[in-house]
């Protein structure tokens, strides 16, 4: 077992962890993971860990009939797009109190008692960069989406089915939109040859922690591609090189 599967062991399939706050960019998101109160059921922190590949719903295409999308996201005959495919990359801790050094009326563990109306506002939120998406047809597509995600949708944890054939190319893939088209929920990697169109996107991020996310991935791939390992291995130590020399320039 590599490192990057024993922590990845333990995350729950299809949980949802948190909802979207805000986004940096066109497909770079800030989630913000569910705090207690918030839902009965808290995510886990292996949930949203570092290198997490998560799901963001996306609103149906009939909730705004006036926007003016894409003809390949129209309802039709075309698939729409049903939700986005993320990777988390980072992971900030926001706490507003921290440096306030002003006297205290009631300690923090009497607030629900003498301040039932308090909001605490120490959450902790998560980058996740958006790879792909899929459509209403099942399949999985690689690319930067046409599409953005709106304050408040859901992002939940995605499965180690969907991991696969989110990475799987079956046969030679073919060009939609924006990006390549991979096999639906019930892909097999036996069927298609590993696909990592989105590196491009991750290494567009200025910060030495995307060579390593890079390097998790590819050891996570690598055991559900096993005719790709040595293409694999041999991209893992480019990385391994790249991530010692770039910051030694």
């Amino acid at each position: 077992m590599t490192p990057n599967s024993a922590s990845t062991a333990g995350r729950s399939l299809g949980r949802t962890i948190g909802k979207i706050v805000k986004s940096n960019t066109h497909y770079d998101y800030v989630c913000q993971v569910f705090c207690r109160g918030e839902v009965e059921q808290l995510p886990l922190p292996t949930d949203y860990a570092l290198g997490a590949f998560v799901t963001i719903d996306l609103e149906p295409p009939d909730a705004s009939p006036d926007a003016a999308l894409p003809p390949t996201t129209l309802t039709g005959s075309q698939p729409v797009m049903t939700r986005l495919v993320g990777v988390i990359y980072d992971t900030i801790l926001f706490n507003p109190d921290f440096g306030s050094l002003g006297p205290r009326l009631s300690q923090s563990s009497e607030l629900e008692i003498f301040s039932p109306d308090y909001l605490a506002e120490t959450v902790t939120i998560v980058g996740v960069l958006a790879l792909g998406w899929q459509t209403s047809d099942g399949c999985y597509h690689q690319g930067v989406p046409a599409l953005a995600a709106t304050i408040n949708t859901s992002v939940a944890c995605m499965g180690e089915d969907g991991l696969v054939a989110f990475h799987t190319a079956i046969g030679t893939g073919h060009a939609s939109g924006n990006g390549a088209t991979h096999g639906g929920n019930g892909a097999s990697a036996s069927a298609g040859s590993v696909c990592l169109h989105y590196v491009p996107v991750l290494l567009s991020i200025r910060t030495p922690i995307v060579t390593q996310l890079l390097m998790d991935i590819v050891d996570r791939l690598t055991p559900h591609f096993p005719q790709q390992t040595r293409a694999l291995t041999v991209m893992r130590n480019n990385l391994a090189w790249k991530s010692i020399v770039e910051p030694a320039r």
